[in-house]
Order: structure tokens, then sequence, then C-alpha cells
């Protein structure tokens, strides 16, 4: 054979000679197997190369170690775990040594065949889980105390960088495309924003007390106080073995329900060692379809029977909105060589509110607990210091924690992605155009906008329409916590250009504290009466009240107030408010005028009133805006009652009588069956007084559904001075729809309401108002009934109500419809 042979033979074997070598020598791969969706190393998954069938599993942080000899060129490492979709990787990927992460998508569950027996394995030890769950739920203690550390990341997925590069507005922020991660993750994703939280918190079971104090928080660009509260530990606890788990305002049936059973599978998959500690692994799997239920694993010890960990995502088609993927992932670890308790809490979301495929969120928030104290003497003091059953306290100096201080004292060291975040912002936060983007987003989707320390807006009372004025124009102005942390200025300005009349408002607030909440405040008020009673309902002088407006004679009339106010809440749970107001009307259309109502002292229509106001809701969460308190709900129902005194011959009043109201307001969770949401009010007036001071049932006249009113009753149909009532909805959830596959696939909401109210009218009252042009009625003491049903969650955000009115005493001369559809819009998960 030639050179030139020699050369061809060894340029075509040579590789191959190598390889073989390659694939003889001892090999070392290192490993993390993980869930692909929450990034949660998986415990006790298998690594078993397919031929050779060398395999190892991994330890509980999801590592595996595995070493061979004399590796087959066409072997493959195949990865699997329970519940997860298998992975396959070629051999030939692997030199002497290696690193890999492999992410292991979830799979669908398959439609098991469930064979009946007279003694279900899985089930019993179910059982055994459930006898232990007094012993092993947290809330067996009298008392406990924890140190907590909260961390909430927010990352930016599906980015076009591309796309988005080319947009002209986005190009002077293209310099953030550099902080993409494409290397820690299966697919590249943006660090958006983090916040962390430390504190001590502790807990006393009987009688009911928590207290949370936030000693370290790094919120970036949020110092809402209110806001900061509710990132720490008090309100961010799942506690899995409760009957329910929320899921944003959803609640789910929880696999250790009491009536578990009757929506879950069990089965018993196999056993490991950890710590010299026998586990066992139980598979949790939904009964039925559509039911808002988890699907899952945990582990738990065969002796406590104590859950080590488990992993719970809601079930393929669970009626929740907007999630492409969610996961909660809890880990126990055993204090005092006998108690388990939590360690570590994890709840990652992928939020997808325009498609799986298109721009979407990914929020994960991970809380770990330290120095865990159970029925300890020093919990019980230092718990006691509060005076209201949940506190939660802001250290002094909280928000001015060091670099140096977290890396000392955070739980866990920040991963690479999340150190970037910090460098994100502190850019943005410098970036003139992102500021100026930024800004415009918020006013438009708040309505208003921050001018240095004045604040201006809402846009949507800038303009609006109605027949007695016209085209109407409008401007706020009002102060922010900028220009005081305790005093809050605002007026607004109103012109009509059919009256041509000018209207306006000034108010003053002094907030006295906020912890708890008091204040003062003085308002004079000269306008139309817009007939809004609650600050999220639609007023006259709304732009889209215009649009939603039925075809219905408006009713007018012009008021001027004068009022102060004082309230003050106290640490338990009960509110005092005591005002004095003048208030002074003016019929304008459709209305009886003043003229019919003479008065020897007085303007007819004047009235100066003193009021005492009392409330009640325990433990009540609330969030504050520029002044603005917002109640996000109590456990508890929520009890108000109001008792008011008119004073005749002060300051041009012309009437004497009193008024009693009363209100209870709460919502129940009847899990599985959705929640449902009631109020019971009613009132009393003693005495003779004008229709503008009776109690004017609440009437809704736009065909965009309020739920405070009676859709199907106009303003000023009907007026009592004795009245009672209720109103109830109960959102069932899926309901009826999850048993059709089109309209489970939809995730369509089913509800029902009722709304009802028995007034009379006393005959002195009948005599003083029923006069001129009158539009209204009295019940006479029969009950108007309106009952409703409808579809929610339509393409997620719409619903649709149909209302009937099928119990109508007395109506009005006006048109009365007994039957109308209703649109509304709701954002809900």
């Amino acid at each position: 054979m030639d050179k030139k042979g020699i050369r061809i033979i060894l340029a075509v074997f040579l590789p191959f000679l190598f390889l073989m070598a390659a694939f003889a020598q001892k090999k070392v791969i290192v490993g993390y197997i993980k869930d692909k969706q929450s990034d949660e190393p998986l415990p006790f998954a298998s690594a078993k190369f397919k031929l050779s069938g060398k395999g190892v599993l991994t330890d509980s942080a999801g590592k595996f170690v595995l070493e061979v000899e004399n590796l087959h060129k066409n072997d493959s490492l195949q990865i699997s775990s329970v519940g997860y979709k298998p992975l396959t990787i070629w051999a030939g990927v692997f030199a002497d040594s290696a690193q890999l992460t492999c992410k292991l998508e979830v799979m669908p569950p398959a439609n098991e065949v469930i064979i009946k027996t007279k003694y279900n394995r899985s089930l019993a030890f179910w059982k055994r889980i459930m006898k232990h769950k007094p012993e092993n739920d947290k809330t067996r203690w009298d008392n406990y105390s924890y140190e907590i550390y909260n961390k909430l990341e927010v990352d930016l997925e599906n980015i076009d960088t591309k796309k988005l590069g080319k947009n002209v507005l986005l190009k002077p922020l293209n310099f953030v495309f550099d902080y993409i991660d494409s290397t820690s993750e299966t697919k590249p994703f943006l660090p958006a924003y983090i916040t962390e939280t430390l504190s001590d918190y502790y807990y006393q079971k009987n009688p009911h007390k928590a207290r949370e104090i936030i000693k370290a928080a790094r919120t970036n660009g949020i110092d809402n106080e209110s806001i900061i509260k509710q990132l720490g530990g008090m309100y961010q606890n799942i506690n899995v073995f409760n009957n329910t788990i929320p899921v944003f305002n959803l609640n789910f049936i929880s696999p250790f329900n009491t009536n578990a059973p009757s929506f879950y599978n069990f089965k018993l998959l196999d056993t490991q060692y950890l710590a010299n500690r026998r586990l066992v692994h139980l598979r949790i799997t939904p009964k039925n379809k559509g039911d808002n239920v988890f699907e899952g694993d945990c582990w738990v010890h065969d002796t406590t029977y104590a859950l080590q960990k488990i992993t719970l995502r809601p079930a393929a088609d669970a009626n929740i909105n907007f999630l492409s993927g969610l996961s909660i992932i809890q880990e126990f670890r055993m204090i005092n060589d006998s108690v388990w308790f939590i360690y570590k809490d994890k709840f990652v979301a992928d939020i997808a509110p325009i498609g799986k495929k298109r721009l979407a969120l990914k929020g994960r928030k991970t809380t770990t607990y330290k120095n865990v104290t159970v029925n300890s003497d020093t919990v019980e003091k230092l718990v006691n210091i509060s005076k209201i059953p949940d506190k939660i306290e802001l250290a002094k100096g909280y928000a001015n924690g060091s670099d140096s201080f977290w890396q000392s004292n955070r739980h866990e060291e920040l991963s690479k992605s999340e150190k970037s975040v910090y460098k994100l912002l502190d850019t943005l936060e410098r970036n003139k155009k992102y500021i100026e983007y930024r800004n415009a987003v918020q006013f438009i989707t708040g309505g208003v906008k921050d001018l240095g320390n004045i604040r201006i807006g809402p846009w949507f009372y800038w303009t609006s329409w109605n027949p007695w004025e016209g085209i109407r124009l409008r401007f706020d102005v009002a102060t922010n916590t900028g220009f005081n942390k305790h005093l809050y200025l605002h007026t607004y300005g109103a012109y009509g250009f059919t009256d041509g009349q000018f209207k306006g408002k000034l108010d003053a607030k002094y907030v006295l504290g906020r912890d708890p909440w008091g204040y003062i405040a003085a308002t004079y008020k000269n306008d139309l009466d817009n007939g809004q009673l609650y600050y999220d309902q639609l007023g006259t002088d709304n732009v889209f009240a215009t649009i939603f407006r039925k075809d219905v004679p408006y009713k007018f009339q012009r008021s001027e107030e004068k009022k102060i106010e004082y309230y003050q809440e106290t640490n338990k749970n009960f509110g005092l408010g005591v005002s004095l107001s003048s208030k002074q009307f003016e019929a304008l259309q459709n209305l009886p005028l003043q003229s019919y109502f003479p008065s020897s002292n007085g303007h007819p229509f004047s009235s100066f009133e003193g009021t005492l106001k009392f409330r009640y809701a325990y433990a009540e969460r609330a969030l504050e805006n520029n002044f603005t308190r917002i109640s996000l709900g109590s456990d508890k129902p929520i009890v108000q009652l109001q008792y008011t005194h008119a004073f005749k011959n002060i300051l041009n009043s012309s009437y004497n009588y009193d008024k009693l109201d009363f209100s209870v307001i709460d919502y129940l969770s009847l899990a599985p069956y959705g929640n449902l949401y009631y109020n019971v009010f009613g009132g009393k007036i003693y005495g003779a007084a004008p229709y503008n001071f009776l109690q004017v049932l609440p009437g809704n006249e736009l065909m965009y559904y309020n739920q405070y009113a009676f859709n199907l009753m106009n303003r000023f149909e009907f007026i009592s001075d004795a009245y009672a009532g209720f109103n109830i909805e109960h959102s069932i959830g899926s309901g009826l729809f999850k048993y059709i596959p089109l309209t489970r696939k939809l995730k369509w909401r089913q509800f029902w309401n009722v709304k009802g109210v028995v007034g009379s009218l006393s005959a002195d009252n009948e005599k003083l108002n029923f006069v001129g042009n009158y539009p209204y009625k009295s019940l006479d003491s029969k009950m108007y009934m309106e009952v409703g049903t409808g579809v929610d969650n339509i393409f997620k955000i719409f619903r649709v109500d149909l209302v009937w009115r099928v119990l109508s005493p007395n109506a009005s001369t006006q048109a009365v419809n007994h039957f109308g559809v209703f649109g509304s819009v709701r954002f809900s998960f």
C-alpha cells in the first residue's frame, strides 16, 4: 500500500479510534434535574443510561453524580421523574467530565383506569395523613415565631428582541435587551423587578393574635407603606393543610380537605430515604374535570405522616385566567428532632394575559423560615404587645439596609438573574425616556398624573355630556404626599356650556394617623347631584356614563354642601365618625320644584344634619393611595350603624327629623361552590322631609351593570322613610359550564343574584312629597325584587347579566322594563 493509501485510511478511521478511546475512558457526569416551569429541583428523579443500565437518583437538591466506564457511543442518558415527560440525551455529547442542567416538563395527566377494590392502599395512606394532620399542622401550637425572608421577582418572557428593537418608541430603551438572561433558563427572559423583605413574625392561637415586624425591605420604587406591609409574611402564608388554598383571588380545594377523596385520586409510588428517614411518595391527581383543584405529588415521613415536601399545580382544566403555568412548592424540616415545620415556600406563576406565545410575566415568590420557636413565653409576651389581632409594623430605618446588610442577613444568595435586576432598575431610574413612558402608562391606567407635589386628574372627568349642561368640562387638582404626608388639599372646577354655570368643590383632609386610621376633613361642594354613591360606581359626570346610558328621562338637581367630619378607628377594630353638614338642593329637571314645598323659615330644600357613625371591621386589610383608603375586606362581616339628626333654623335649615341606618356586608368562601357576597341593610326616618332627604332607593339608569343598585329600577322611582333590603350574589365558578366541553374550554363562569327591598312612606311624607311633577312612588310596605343570572368571564374580562324584575309594586308612570341585559368589564384570575 502506498503512502497515499495509508493517509486515506488514517484520515477515515483515526477519528473513530479516538472516539472509541474516548468512550472507553471513565466519565464523571454531574447533573441537576429541575422543573421547567418553577425551576425547582426534583428530588429522587432518575438519571439512567439505557444500554448499560447504569443509573442513580437525584438527592434532595435535584443533583446527581454518575460515573461510567466504557460508555457505548449509541447509548443515551434517560432522565425521568414521576409526572414529568422523560428526557433523552445522546451519550456522544459527554466529554471526560460533564455538567448539565435538565429541565423536565409536566406530563398532562392521563386518563388512568381506576380499579375499585375493597382496600385502597393509597386512600388508606391519605387517611393516616389526615389522622395525624392535627399533630403536623403548625396551628397546633399555642404560639410560635420565626424570622421570615420574602423575595419576589418578576421576569419578562417571550421577548421578541428583533421586533421590539425596530419599534421607534422603544429604540431609546434598547439597552435593556443587554440584561436578557439566555443561559440559566430554557428560554431567554428579562429580569424586570425584585423586592425583598426580612421580618420577625409572632403568632398566638388563643386568643388569635399575629404580629410582624418588618426589619428591612428593598422595594425599588414602592414607597407606599400600606403596600410594603402586604409584601411581608402576614398575608403570604399558604397552609396546605387548610380545606382551601388561595390562588390569587380564587380558592382551590386542598388535597388535605376533609372531603378531598371526592375531588382527588391518590396513588402510592415509591419510597426513598433522606437523612435516615423513610419517605413515601404520594401522587395527587384530579378526579373530575373542570374542578378548581390541583395535581402534583408529596413526600411523606412514614413514621409521623408529616409532609417533607409537596408540589402542587392547578389542574389542566381548572377555571383560572391568564396563567400558562403555576407551581406551589413547600418544604418542611424537622426541628428539635421531633417537630416538622415549614422551611421553604415557593410560588411561581407564568402570567400570559395575551397568549402563551406572546409577551408574558413570570412571578417568583420565595419565602424561607429560620429561628423557629414554638410554645415560648417570650413569644407570648412579644405578640401581646400588639393591641389588634393582626399587626404589621415597619421598624425604624427598615428601608436603609445596605448591600452588606443584605449579604449577611438574607437567607439565600441571590441568583445571577436576581442580581442583574438591581443593576437594571438602577439604570432605568436614571433614564429620562423610561420615566416618561412609565408616567404615561400610569396616567392612562390610573387616570391621574403627579406634577411635582401636585396631582391632576382623573382624565375621565375632563369631558362629558348631559342634556342639562350640554358639554361639561371638569378639571381636578390635588396635593400628593410629596406636599405633605398628613395634609391633603383638593379642588375641581366644572362648567356646562348649555346651562352656562360654573360648579366646583373644595376639600381638605388631615390624616391624624394611619395605624389606626383617623382623619378630620372639611368640604364645600356646589355641583349637580351625579348619583354616585360608591367610589367604583359610574356617576353622570363620567365620560363612560354618557356612552352606556339607557333611554330614560334625566332627573337633575343641584346641591350645595358644607361639611366637617371627624373619623377615628381604634385598636379594637371599631371606627367612630362624627360629622356636621349643611345641604341645600335646587330641583332643575323632572323633579318637583321647591315652590311646592313652602317654608316659613329657611330654604324649603335646606337641612342641617349632625351624624354619628359606628363601624366594626375585624382585622380589616386596606390600601392607601394619596389619602384615600380602600378596604381589602375582612374575615368577618363588616357592620355599620349610623344615626342622623336634622336641626331646624340653623344655616337656613327648615326641618327637624331623625334617621337610623344600618348595613352588614360580608364575603363568604363556599369552595368548591364559589363564593357568596351579601349585604343586608335598612333604615328609618322619623319626621317629615322633602324627597331630597328621604331614602331614594338606588336605581341604575345605565346599561352598565351596577352591583350596588337595582338595575331595572330608575333613579327617583321609589322613595321611602322606612326600608329594609338585601343584596345577594353567588359566584359559582364553572358551575354547569364545566360539564360542557366547549364552555369548559372557554372558562365561562356561572353566577346568580337576587336583590330585594321593602319600603314605606308615612302619611305626612306622602302629603309633603306627592306634589307637582313627582316621578317617584312608595312601595307601600311591599317588596321590590330583582333576580339575575348570566355568563361571567367571557374572553376572560366581560360579563353579561340577565336581570328580571319579578316583584314590582306600584310601578311609576315611567317606562318600566321587566327584563334587561347589562354588560360590564371585570378583571379577575
